[in-house]
């Protein structure tokens, strides 16, 4: 093999391989400690809006509302938001919950990641 040959030659170095690893399981990493957070925000979502969809919630007063999802968060283990956390409005005939909360996620000792959640049965 000549040197004409090997400028031909095209690939990643054992460095730039190392690198390219590295990067990839940093993001693994927070991808594992952000998930289980997201995943509850979506429980939120849910439970938000079969709360507002209930027929019974059409008549009933805001804290009954409030009991409504204290009991839906609690078969699904949600511990970010209670029913004092929602904000119940009425919209013509629709009940309208709106949630907004902030979560502190520790990625290492001076690393922390801050994810603004907010949601709504209207959307």
């Amino acid at each position: 093999m000549n040197t004409r040959d090997m400028k031909k030659q095209s690939g990643l170095s054992l460095v730039s391989l190392i690198v390219v690893c590295v990067v990839l399981i940093l993001i693994a990493l927070v991808g594992i400690k952000v998930a289980p957070d997201v995943l509850e925000y979506f429980a939120v979502v849910k439970d938000v809006k079969a709360t507002a969809q209930d027929p019974a919630a059409r008549s009933a007063g805001v804290a009954d509302i409030r009991r409504n999802f204290d009991k839906r968060k609690s078969i699904d283990n949600i511990t970010a938001v209670g029913g004092d956390d929602l904000d119940i409005s009425k919209e013509g005939n629709d009940i309208v919950i709106a949630f907004s909360y902030n979560k502190e996620i520790k990625l290492s000792d001076p690393i922390s990641l801050l994810i603004h959640f907010e949601g709504s049965s209207a959307e």
